[in-house]
């Protein structure tokens, strides 16, 4: 299949504002691959690489070569031009990555450039989220939904799930199996606004867990060998010694179980996320590094026991299976719980710890990987905070002439003017962003060019967000993590906005 395939189908996507209508767009195209190209096709039609990452910043994609008028390249000579450029390391690397990709683009056509380099920017927002594609690759493929998801359970990646159905039906997906050592996709959790909210979506008792704000771990031990996976399925056991020890002093010898780990302060506070994940992906000197900043283990469910899948058996009863291994200090504080006024209290008290919330949990649900299950809902306090518009970007797709991604600041009183601390285009009606085009286009500073509008400090939208994180990206050395729109807040101009020291008391 030629790469403008996908691209022309990418488009048709991003178009389409029906759900259905893209399922339709994404299994036609599936339809056409050859088996050895299925999993590079799913993987860009999802937005992501089937490499993860090869080293390509925005510099590098900033100039692209001339395109070409026909369209030639195919999706296995696009991926292994990605391979060669990944695989470029050491002195002249960076020089070199830019060579490869300068003739990769250069064999391109101009809509394949484009599609390509969203793609390496992680930028490719056309609307094919996992359920789509999970539904796309079952009708492509002629099999139940349900098969995919179970597949996608055990093997925790889809292109390889998604090629599977394609090349093998049914029967192919049935051959996936828990397997210790091998990653499955976790469990993620619905948002609710309270704890009563939540208890009353699951409609009886349940159990209410702290939601550590760490980095998501998977553990597999096998006999005497602990592996250790984040959230993505990358393999960090050479970076959490602690995780590895106390798994290993465990009395079982076959299991997968699903947790945390989080860097604490003396008294027993977290540090701020960053410190956490940073220790997490440190790869060079984890002795010094653990010794400076120690992690701590939380589990919370076990996915296989004394050689027992638990996937498809109820909450309950896989944490009376967890209790059963891990002693109580490495398990995640709950309480089970259906008084709303008790669940409640729980929450405030793990607020007053650091912590970011709780996460309410069925006691009856199957562990669904990979999905955002109505068995476990979130309860986190919204932050919010009234920040100036600085600029935004042009949207794609059906937001083709759309101002779109708003760059955020909040004033700085010691020069009367704004610093930034990120983007944002969640929480933007069709109305919204109509209203904020036409107004910032009002605002507009200089020249308007394709990609963004730098505008005139004057705007003022109330963002509610998860928490403030250090980040070298701003000058400001912090960022919010992620931001949504509430409201545009026309009643107040710029000189009311939030502050930056305000912004910065939220991060310590």
């Amino acid at each position: 299949m030629l790469l403008i395939d996908l691209a022309r189908t990418s488009t048709a996507v991003a178009a389409d504002s029906a759900r259905l209508a893209k399922i339709r767009h994404l299994a036609e195209s599936l339809t056409r691959v050859e088996p050895d190209e299925a999993e590079i096709a799913i993987a860009y039609l999802s937005g992501e690489l089937p490499q993860r990452a090869v080293g390509v910043g925005w510099a590098g994609l900033r100039d692209p070569p001339e395109p070409r008028l026909a369209a030639t390249a195919t999706l296995r000579q696009v991926d292994d031009f990605l391979d060669r450029i990944k695989a470029q390391t050491g002195p002249g690397s960076q020089a070199a990555r830019k060579a490869l990709l300068t003739e990769l683009f250069g064999a391109l056509t101009r809509q394949e450039q484009v599609f390509l380099s969203r793609l390496l920017r992680g930028e490719l927002r056309q609307g094919a989220l996992n359920g789509v594609m999970i539904e796309a690759v079952a009708k492509a493929a002629e099999v139940p939904v349900a098969e995919v998801r179970r597949a996608l359970t055990l093997r925790g990646r889809l292109p390889a799930v998604g090629a599977a159905a394609l090349n093998g039906g049914v029967e192919a997906l049935r051959a996936f199996r828990l397997e210790v050592g091998r990653p499955v996709s976790p469990m993620l959790a619905q948002s609710a606004a309270s704890v009563s909210a939540a208890l009353a979506r699951i409609g009886g008792p349940a159990a209410v867990e702290w939601k550590l704000d760490g980095v998501r771990v998977q553990a597999h031990r096998s006999g005497e060998t602990v592996t250790v996976f984040t959230r993505t399925l990358d393999d960090v056991t050479a970076q959490v010694p602690e995780l590895v020890e106390a798994v290993g002093a465990l009395p079982s010898r076959d299991l997968v179980l699903d947790g945390e780990v989080i860097a604490l302060r003396p008294d027993d506070r977290p540090e701020p996320f960053q410190i956490t994940s940073g220790r997490v992906s440190n790869r060079t000197d984890v002795a010094r590094a653990r010794e400076k900043t120690p992690l701590t283990t939380f589990f919370f469910d076990a996915l296989r026991v004394d050689g027992d899948d638990l996937l498809d058996l109820p909450g309950e009863v896989r944490h009376e299976a967890l209790a059963k291994v891990v002693p109580a200090e490495l398990v995640t504080p709950r309480l089970v719980t259906g008084d709303a006024a008790s669940g409640e209290a729980f929450f405030k008290n793990a607020l007053r710890g650091g912590h970011e919330g709780v996460v309410v949990k069925s006691l009856l649900t199957p562990y669904t990987a990979g999905r955002r299950g109505a068995g476990w809902i979130k309860v986190k306090p919204r932050h919010t905070l009234d920040l100036v518009v600085l600029a935004a970007e042009w949207g794609h797709g059906r937001r083709q002439g759309r101002l779109f991604n708003l760059h955020l600041g909040a004033r700085d009183p010691l020069t009367g003017g704004f610093v930034m601390l990120g983007k944002t285009f969640k929480g933007l009606t069709d109305e919204l962003l109509a209203w904020q085009t036409e107004r910032l286009l009002v605002l507009a500073e200089g020249p308007v060019d394709h990609w963004a509008v730098t505008v005139r400090p004057e705007l003022v939208v109330e963002v509610a967000f998860d928490g403030v994180q250090r980040s070298s990206r701003y000058p400001g050395g912090m960022a919010l993590r992620f931001a949504r729109v509430l409201r545009y807040r026309t009643d107040k101009d710029a000189g009311q906005a939030d502050t930056v020291d305000t912004v910065r008391a939220l991060m310590f």
